[in-house]
């Protein structure tokens, strides 16, 4: 009874560490896809239509990376409930 009782417990810790390895290779696989298709082909057309997601370009006369949002430029009741 007893070696039936560790015959199972042994089975069971071998299939867990077989399980974790199979979720580290399937993981890595489907995560690497996802980057490549994803973020990939993104950056791609994205440089190729010129498109800059982040506007990193210093300007001398502003000294700054921050932007002016311009709020005046709309009436403030349509910057309630944008979302």
């Amino acid at each position: 009874m007893k070696s039936t009782k560790k015959f199972f417990e042994g089975f069971k810790e071998g299939c867990d560490l077989f399980a974790g390895n199979i979720r580290v290779i399937i993981n890595t696989i489907l995560i690497s896809i996802v980057y490549i298709f994803g973020i990939g082909i993104t950056s791609i057309l994205a440089k190729i239509a010129g498109k800059h997601f982040l506007d990193m370009k210093l300007s001398t006369k502003r000294g700054t990376y921050w932007s002016e949002l311009g709020l005046k430029r709309k009436p403030v009741d349509e910057y309630y409930k944008q979302f």
